[in-house]
Formats: C-alpha cells, sequence, structure tokens
C-alpha cells in the first residue's frame, strides 16, 4: 500500500458512522449486507448511510456488487490488510513483535 491509499483509508475511518459501518461490515465477513439492513443495524438514516458508504468505497475499503435489485456491501479485507500491513511495517524496527496482555510491544 502507498501513502496515499493509507491516508485516504484512515481519512474514510476517521469518522464515527462509517467507522461502526466498516466495522458491522467486517464482522458481515464475506456474506455482506444490504445497505438497509446495515442501516437498521447503526441505528442511522439510510441517506446518511450511503454517504458514508460512497466515501467507504471511494477510500477502496468496500466493495459494491449488484444482485438483483440490492446493493451488497462487503469489507475490502485485502485493503484492509493493506493498511494494517502498511502501519505495522516497520514495527520494532523490523524485528519480532510480540504484544503482551497489555497490548504493549515486548521488543520496542
Amino acid at each position: 500500500m502507498k501513502e496515499d491509499q493509507a491516508i485516504s483509508a484512515l481519512g474514510a475511518l476517521a469518522h464515527t458512522q462509517r467507522l461502526r459501518a466498516f466495522r458491522a461490515l467486517v464482522v458481515a465477513g464475506p456474506a455482506g449486507l444490504t445497505p438497509s439492513v446495515l442501516a437498521d443495524q447503526l441505528g442511522v438514516a439510510r441517506n446518511a448511510l450511503s454517504f458514508h458508504l460512497k466515501e467507504l468505497s471511494h477510500a477502496g475499503l468496500v466493495t459494491i456488487e449488484q444482485q438483483g435489485r440490492n446493493l451488497i456491501y462487503r469489507a475490502d479485507f485485502a485493503h484492509m490488510n493493506g493498511l494494517l500491513g502498511y502501519l505495522t511495517e516497520h514495527c520494532c524496527q523490523g524485528g519480532v513483535c510480540e504484544l503482551t496482555e497489555s497490548s504493549t510491544c515486548t521488543t520496542c
């Protein structure tokens, strides 16, 4: 992942509703969710959710598939893993980073 892609993804996630929507799509897994189901789960207006899903899509974090009359939104796990990889690429100066129960790196 390149720096501009990471900035775009992090910017998209830097909003409460978009972060909640993305997390819900991660939980839904490969099956994904329709916007109406996702809106009901999150308790948000469908038109507001549509805006947030568009932002997540532009950042590459979600994919959209047309199934008949429905749109299915899914988390793009490859892009998500790319972002996580970018963020941790040089963790602990290239050494093995093992987390303890307190979530701190034991080799840093």
